[in-house]
């Protein structure tokens, strides 16, 4: 059988599957073969007020906490959610595609995203409808393991077809279309230090949080990399605290005693409890 042949068979699988508990790992494994992935998760982000585990396996022992601890607050800083959720890029990515050349130095990859299992991910980004969309994530986990852009070039020949297929599976689940904890995190995420900070010492704040270096910072925001040297200075003076980690674990504190009011800085409220 060809390849072409075998994969035509597996969709003609999940299709079978369509509407059921099956379908999503049916649709997951066909892609994994499809490239050779090791494993994979898909994360629906939208119908409920936080993400949702629509599938996934456990890796490496610690894969379940830490992938739980990620649905709370962390998925704010993933490269992939913000790619769909703030820039509306859908399609098919790689981690070096969207993540910024210091992503695997940045506190959310030390924390969070190595504990995963994932030595490198590709994902689809799939809209859903207009707020909600889903990530099929798949993961190679041997070290120092790559997806290239041949095996992107593949899935992106098969992702109108699954694209087509996940929207058919969650149209019933996709109809309300309120307001989502999701949202106002988002806005959460962007009030955070603001009753401390200048908005240029919060805004340099958030790109490290994401991960970008002083020199990529610079770049985004049209300053001098000493400029962005004295910003975070200052914005650590402030804020008390010396390192990036410090940084990091005071944004997961302070989002974990948030109010709930989008526009509040979730400082004011962990500070208030301390």
């Amino acid at each position: 059988m060809s390849k072409l042949e075998a994969t035509t068979v597996a969709f003609a699988h999940a299709i079978d599957k369509l509407g059921t508990d099956d379908f999503i790992p049916t649709l997951a494994d066909t892609l994994c073969e499809f490239v050779g992935a090791d494993d994979s998760t898909v994360i629906v982000y939208g119908y409920e007020e936080l993400p949702s585990i629509s599938f996934a396996r456990p890796l490496r022992g610690r894969y379940e906490s830490t992938l739980s601890n990620y649905l709370t607050g962390p998925f704010l800083l993933d490269p992939f959610y913000r790619a769909a959720a703030y820039d509306e890029h859908f399609g098919v990515f790689r981690l070096a595609d969207l993540a910024p050349s210091s992503f695997r130095t940045s506190e959310y990859y030390k924390n969070y995203y190595k504990s995963c299992g994932y030595e490198d991910e590709c994902g689809l980004l799939i809209k859903l409808s207009k707020d909600n969309f889903l990530n099929i994530s798949l993961g190679l986990t041997a070290e120092g393991a790559r997806f290239k852009k041949k095996h992107a070039k593949a899935l992106s020949s098969v992702y109108e077809l699954s694209a087509a297929l996940c929207r058919k599976h969650f149209h019933d689940v996709l109809k309300a279309n309120v307001p989502t904890l999701r949202e106002r995190m988002h806005r959460s995420l962007a009030a955070f230090g603001a009753s401390m900070l200048t908005k240029r010492e919060r805004q340099t704040v958030e790109l490290v949080l994401l991960g970008h270096n002083t020199r990529l910072i610079a770049e985004k925001l049209g300053i001098s990399i000493e400029t962005v040297k004295l910003h975070r200075k200052h914005a650590y003076a402030k804020l008390d605290i010396s390192s990036q980690a410090e940084l990091f674990f005071l944004f997961m504190e302070a989002l974990s005693h948030w109010s709930g009011d989008p526009d509040t800085d979730p400082l004011i409220a962990y500070q208030g409890s301390s």
